[in-house]
């Protein structure tokens, strides 16, 4: 799939939701999984945080071809792992650094009617600031759900919180763990793919 191809869309409904298992995936990550992504965190539309309750860190357009290009819009999850530098200094405390679970959105944002595809992070920690500008790293391990179109902002909350708990419960799994000590997050080599 192409930036450019805009596919059709399910509305998300409450017989939808009612339906959603609590674990998603195989047991162990399976092709193409895992996709590794990294670049500088950008300023998107601030909906996330403000809107939403669940801020986001969004990647340069360049950085999300190698998921776009095997897979389908849609949430997943994984790890993500903020750098804690910033123009050569720690600017981050160190639990902001640590290699942390993740959601991620890629598509279009229906409900927001986006004009291009985006894939959007929400890391499930609490930070003490932003990091805009910092290196992010991100391994998608992965799928929850496709994207969906909501009727309501409650609705598509409702959602994104389910969604986090799939994702916390989906990386609970040994094989799944393993990966927060992969060599893509500890190498400082692999700082830019």
């Amino acid at each position: 799939m192409g930036f450019e191809e805009r596919p059709a869309v399910l509305n998300g409904t409450e017989s939808y939701r009612a339906t959603r298992p609590d674990i998603v995936g195989p047991d162990v990550p399976q092709k193409p999984f895992p996709i590794l992504m990294s670049g500088a965190v950008q300023r998107g539309f601030g909906r996330g945080g403000k809107d939403l309750g669940c801020p986001t860190a969004n990647l340069p357009d360049e950085s999300i071809v190698p998921m776009s290009s095997v897979t389908e819009t849609g949430v997943y999850y994984g790890y993500a792992q903020v750098s804690r530098e910033k123009d050569g200094k720690a600017v981050l405390a160190e639990e902001d650094g640590r290699v942390l679970p993740m959601v991620m959105s890629l598509g279009w944002n229906p409900f927001y009617k986006n004009e291009k595809m985006s894939a959007e992070i929400h890391i499930m920690h609490d930070f003490r600031g932003d990091f805009y500008g910092h290196d992010l790293k991100v391994m998608v391990l992965g799928y929850i759900r496709p994207e969906l179109d909501y009727v309501s902002r409650e609705a598509l909350i409702e959602d994104i919180e389910t969604d986090k708990r799939v994702a916390i419960k989906s990386l609970a799994r040994p094989s799944y763990q393993r990966y927060q000590s992969d060599p893509f997050f500890t190498d400082a080599r692999q700082h830019n793919l």
